[in-house]
């Protein structure tokens, strides 16, 4: 797939320090998210000395970690709640027309995946980088009918067998 398919929002970039005998020593972390708004997206964070380094790392760690979406009408096909570090984050799937209601960091990753209508909360800790993972990892969690249907191997939906 063409890399101009993809389009990137850097959601944070943080800088950190170390002290040596001479004074203090810069370094920068940066955390991207990349997508094509068709259902594909991918995070990534890049440390390094300069910012422009470290948000190139981030890009190219966010294009190899891409992860396929199950889209729904424009939203997510169920609820779900995921916790990373002590910060969880609940997606519920919206009706047409509501619009992407989340923080900065969800919000960016939502909208690069496709999404348009959907309804967050972050819970607990708001650290950005563990509501990003979390955000990601509650997308990779999602399954649509047919693969649940699969996996369990039912032959029909619970409202054909009534």
């Amino acid at each position: 797939m063409p890399e101009t398919d993809f389009e990137e929002k850097m959601i944070l970039v943080r800088r950190t320090s170390k002290t040596y005998q001479g004074g203090r020593r810069f370094r920068f972390g940066a955390l991207v998210a990349v997508g094509d708004r068709q259902g594909r997206v991918g995070l990534g964070l890049g440390k390094a000395k300069e910012v422009p380094m470290a948000v190139q790392k981030a890009n190219n760690y966010a294009k190899r970690d891409m992860i396929e979406v199950p889209l729904h009408n424009g939203t997510i096909p169920h609820e779900i709640s995921v916790t990373w570090g002590s910060s969880t984050i609940l997606l519920r799937p919206a009706a047409p027309g509501t619009g992407v209601i989340a923080g900065q960091v969800p919000r960016a990753i939502l909208e690069l995946a496709g999404i348009t209508d959907i309804l967050t909360k972050e819970l607990g800790s708001r650290n950005p980088v563990n509501i990003a993972y979390a955000t990601m990892e509650a997308l990779r969690q999602l399954q649509t009918w047919d693969d649940v249907k699969r996996l369990r191997k039912t032959p029909a939906k619970p409202e054909e067998v009534a």
